[in-house]
């Protein structure tokens, strides 16, 4: 029996019920339901106060002028929203435990002069958020400090301060008294994003949530969250690495794809400008099964590593790994060398690494594969001034790929004297310095390297 004044709710999707269900009718997921308590007060005295009422507008009568953006001091931050943030826009940041989400914006709000900010924290207490502060060792005049978790005590600070930037660590801690449920719950989330969501539009004031993930890696909470927001953020990065990637999911102000690096140090997080740096290693001899690949992350072209081995399987079944590439896609490349080409690697282990702990999912990226595999294969290192830049067929042939000239760009910036790409691709190879090498077939690449 259902208590009185309690309802069931998806974890998954939000969707609602008067009782337990197995299956999520919505979602089709398993064992999602869980019960929460929704008694609710009279009225909602502790959430924001709206004083705007809207009216019907034509479309032609409305009244539009570009809003000028909010440009921080961080310009990974800067390129990955699209060129700053928007005023009264909502931000959502997600990543892994101690990632450094609460350090980025920590010292995103320190190291703003111009705006004023307000950081609440539901997690921290001042002490420790003192504390991270001077390790960062970035003085501020413009940043408050509040810790709170209560919404309505909340909007009784910003009526004092009248903050230009908000920023909520996080939202899961965060809850309304205008419901009984615990805060965290889907009621919870969904009910103090609302609020706040009613809170930037009607100000302007822009606000960056900070939210935890699961284990599967998806925001924790409904998934409606990330339909409420305007732009997701996702903040990744192997612990083993002292390398962080900001990603965007989601961005409806600009593009959805773009990507920003930074170091994790002893004093905070350092932004990496030029990324194809750190991703490719420095070696003092040639070594066999590297090859260099150029490609575009977002709007950003990069030069990454691909490094291959190749040995005779020991045991009765080859072993197929890769790191930071779908294996699959690996599997479907040796496939084509062995069919078409007349390599033979289907009684050899193969294991594939991309350097830095990024994850490429660019298809023009395949002819570097295949150059690194068979420079493992042969024994035979490849020219470390040569880099590659093409997608591979189930035919052995070399296709054409986006945004060539960048990649080319990108590739004679950091000094490579030449570049293998597919014949196929139109371009003017008189504005650029560096050898381009236009090849159809793979056999006509390995004629290139290999003889």
């Amino acid at each position: 029996m259902t208590k009185k004044g309690s309802i069931f709710f998806c974890q998954n999707c939000g969707t609602s019920s008067t009782k337990w269900l197995g299956k999520c009718p919505s979602c089709n997921e398993w064992n999602t339901f869980v019960e929460e308590k929704t008694s609710k007060k009279d009225s909602k005295k502790d959430s924001f106060k709206s004083t705007k009422i809207n009216t019907s507008k034509l479309l032609k009568n409305i009244d539009y002028s570009s809003e000028k953006r909010i440009i921080s001091n961080d310009k990974e931050l800067n390129r990955v929203l699209g060129g700053g943030i928007v005023p009264g826009s909502i931000i959502l940041l997600g990543g892994d435990p101690g990632i450094g989400k609460s350090t980025l914006l920590l010292q995103f709000a320190l190291s703003s002069k111009s705006k004023k900010i307000l950081y609440v924290s539901g997690e921290e207490s001042e002490r420790q958020i003192k504390m991270r502060a001077e390790r960062i060792n970035k003085n501020s005049e413009n940043c408050y400090i509040l810790t709170e978790t209560s919404t309505g005590n909340i909007f009784q600070e910003i009526e004092k301060i009248e903050p230009d930037i908000l920023i909520v660590d996080s939202i899961q801690t965060i809850h309304s008294s205008y419901l009984d449920s615990a805060p965290g719950s889907v009621s919870q989330i969904r009910e103090c994003t609302s609020e706040l969501i009613k809170f930037a539009k009607e100000t302007g004031t822009a606000v960056l949530l900070i939210g935890h993930i699961n284990k599967d890696g998806a925001i924790a909470g409904p998934k409606v969250l990330e339909h409420m927001v305007d732009t997701v953020l996702q903040f990744e990065g192997d612990r083993n690495y002292v390398y962080r990637i900001l990603r965007t999911i989601k961005n409806r102000f600009g593009s959805a794809s773009e990507l920003g690096v930074y170091e994790m140090n002893g004093s905070g997080l350092r932004e990496v400008s030029n990324p194809s740096e750190i991703l490719i290693s420095e070696r003092d001899e040639k070594t066999s099964g590297v090859a260099i690949a150029g490609t575009i992350e977002g709007a950003r072209p990069l030069l990454i590593e691909i490094q291959s081995l190749v040995s005779s399987a020991v045991y009765g079944t080859p072993q197929r790994s890769a790191t930071g590439f779908d294996t699959k896609r690996m599997n479907m490349l040796l496939a084509v060398l062995e069919k078409k080409c007349g390599f033979r690697l289907g009684a050899k282990d193969v294991f594939l690494n991309i350097t830095g702990g990024i994850k490429i999912d660019d298809t023009a990226i395949d002819l570097a594969v295949i150059c690194s595999i068979l420079s493992s294969d042969q024994d035979i290192a490849l020219d470390t001034q040569i880099c590659f830049a093409g997608e591979v067929g189930l035919s052995g042939e070399i296709r054409a790929v986006s945004r060539i000239d960048q990649r080319i760009a990108e590739a004679e910036k950091l000094g490579y004297k030449q570049i293998v790409i597919s014949k196929y691709n139109k371009l003017d190879a008189k504005k650029f310095k560096i050898k381009i090498v236009k090849c159809g077939k793979i056999e006509e690449v390995f004629r290139l390297l290999f003889s």
